[in-house]
């Protein structure tokens, strides 16, 4: 039995929207012929006649609602961006639920950026009664709360979009986190570029109220740096001529002030960058050859050892761990000391000394220790990789690109969390850069203080250590700087010291042998080769102690 073709579903559409069509055509029609008919017109006339009555209409309700918006936005109802202007805004309540939020509750400015920069949601908001916003000096601070879901760190993660919406640079915006609540966040928007007008060098009060060694001001003008040099060094890069010395200058200066007494070994690359500390310095040296950066690097990495033997000691006795003076070892030009000739000879040199820096930095911390290194070649093989990755702390000053900030900051740097890139800094800004300690990115314009505030700090310094030598006991060491400081001279030979210190011995070789032991410093030569030392040798000597 045959079945009944049935009725095709898509051909019946199409004879619906036809009769429709038709329907429709019909209707027109006969509109324009009743207009036609009452007027009098022509078929032209009419036609021209009823599109000019309708877009007439149009227009007229495109004024009236214009008219009406213009007074809905005085009265203050029309403060967000079109996309958010709704008479509710949904938001993720506590709860997993939606809860509607009133538009007159949303804040728009801040909404808008969130939102834009993809910090929040479209779906969300942030509530105008949970902004607070202050003016500072330097610009805007919105402090507020991310919506319910949301943290301070999606916003940190972002910053650079963020920035783009306020119509600014990253290097415009700081964000500080809250200590007591994960959602809350207070963003910086600075009215102009960071640094633009200087701020003033702190003096002594404020240096002491430091929590931590300051480094220099943030854009906000407060002082700025790290918490603690314990068990941390620090690589300091930046193209020539972008401060570095007078940062670390103002470093020193207030490393003296935070913790008064310590040790400090500099070396100076530049020849006269570091010698306003030459008078309260341990061992000084002006010099660009590997071979003094290596000595020095010996006598530090022998003191290290010797202790690690006192703490070595002190455990096996059951006994608390020795306190140490802190030690600061300050390096200015540290990449001449790394190079080489390209001979076998200097890169085997190249090969010891990086080793045994690398070891230094790496392994002394723990035995109080430090290591600062600036650089004005932060290039790939300026140091070496080995030595870069043991520092803790790291800054980094105008460079021509972000690969080069790589070099100073890490190689991953630009992975972390709000990073900053020192490429996008402003050249003719001496002296600032960004730090990164601790995982997190400050930019900061070191101190530049005037000559007479660092000579008053150092001649403070230079007067405790003076009284420290004067109250020590007794010793063979202490009695010949006594001795050199009596006669007023700067160096005494070999064979008029010894016997002075009770060394009778006829033979000049094992005399000198013997003055060593008794006063453990290394002695030197004098002006016309005689064996000797010098009252600044045995001084370093008596201050470094262990």
């Amino acid at each position: 039995m045959a079945k009944k073709k049935q009725a095709s579903p898509g051909k019946d559409d199409v004879y619906g929207q036809a009769a429709g069509a038709i329907g429709g055509l019909v209707t027109v029609f006969g509109i324009l012929a009743t207009i036609k008919d009452r007027l009098g017109l022509s078929w032209p006339a009419t036609v021209l006649l009823t599109v000019g009555v309708l877009v007439g209409l149009g227009y007229l309700a495109w004024q009236i609602r214009t008219r009406i918006l213009r007074l809905w936005a005085k009265d203050g109802r029309t403060e967000t961006p079109s996309a958010l202007r709704q008479e509710s805004t949904a938001v993720v309540a506590a709860d997993g639920l939606e809860a509607a939020v009133p538009a007159a509750e949303v804040h728009p400015q801040l909404t808008s950026a969130l939102v834009t920069a993809g910090a929040i949601a479209k779906d969300q908001a942030i509530r105008a009664d949970e902004v607070t916003i202050e003016q500072v000096k330097t610009g805007t601070v919105y402090d507020f709360l991310m919506p319910p879901g949301r943290t301070y760190a999606d916003i940190e993660r972002r910053l650079g979009q963020v920035a783009g919406v306020f119509g600014v640079t990253r290097l415009h915006l700081t964000l500080n986190r809250s200590s007591d609540n994960e959602r809350r966040a207070r963003l910086l928007v600075l009215d102009e570029p960071p640094f633009t007008r200087p701020f003033p060098s702190p003096n002594r009060q404020e240096i002491e109220a430091f929590d931590g060694v300051a480094f220099g001001r943030n854009v906000t003008g407060e002082l700025a740096g790290v918490p603690t040099f314990d068990k941390a060094s620090l690589l300091v890069g930046g193209m020539t001529q972008m401060g570095k010395t007078t940062l670390v200058n103002g470093l020193m200066t207030c490393l003296m002030i935070a913790y008064g007494e310590f040790d400090l070994y500099l070396l100076d690359g530049k020849f006269c960058g570091l010698t306003r500390f030459a008078k309260v310095a341990v061992r000084y040296e002006a010099s660009d050859q590997p071979v003094v950066f290596e000595s020095m690097v010996d006598e530090l990495n022998a003191r290290s050892e010797r202790r690690y033997e006192k703490m070595s000691e002190a455990i096996r006795n059951r006994q608390p761990a020795p306190k140490f003076r802190p030690v600061f070892f300050i390096v200015d030009e540290a990449a001449d000391f790394f190079a080489n000739d390209g001979s076998n000879e200097g890169k085997e040199a190249t090969r010891r000394i990086s080793e045994k820096t690398r070891s230094l930095v790496a392994k002394c911390l723990e035995s109080g220790i430090s290591t600062v290194l600036l650089t004005q070649r932060p290039a790939q093989n300026a140091i070496p990789v080995m030595v870069r990755d043991q520092f803790l702390y790291r800054m980094c000053m105008y460079v021509a690109s972000e690969g080069t900030a790589k070099v100073a900051l890490g190689d991953t740097y630009f992975e972390t969390v709000a990073p900053i890139n020192p490429a996008l800094l402003n050249p003719d800004i001496k002296g600032q850069g960004v730090l990164f300690a601790n995982g997190r990115s400050t930019l900061i314009r070191g101190f530049n203080f005037e000559d007479e505030f660092v000579w008053d700090v150092v001649d403070e310094v230079s007067s405790l250590q003076q009284k420290v030598i004067e109250a020590a006991p007794e010793s063979p060491l202490k009695k010949a700087i006594d001795l050199m400081r009596e006669k007023g001279v700067e160096f005494m030979p070999t064979a008029e010291l010894a016997p002075a210190l009770g060394v009778t011995e006829t033979n000049a070789t094992e005399a000198g042998k013997k003055l060593a032991q008794l006063l453990g410093a290394s002695s030197d030569k004098g002006a016309k080769g005689v064996r000797g030392y010098r009252l600044a040798d045995l001084t370093a000597a008596h201050m470094s102690g262990s």
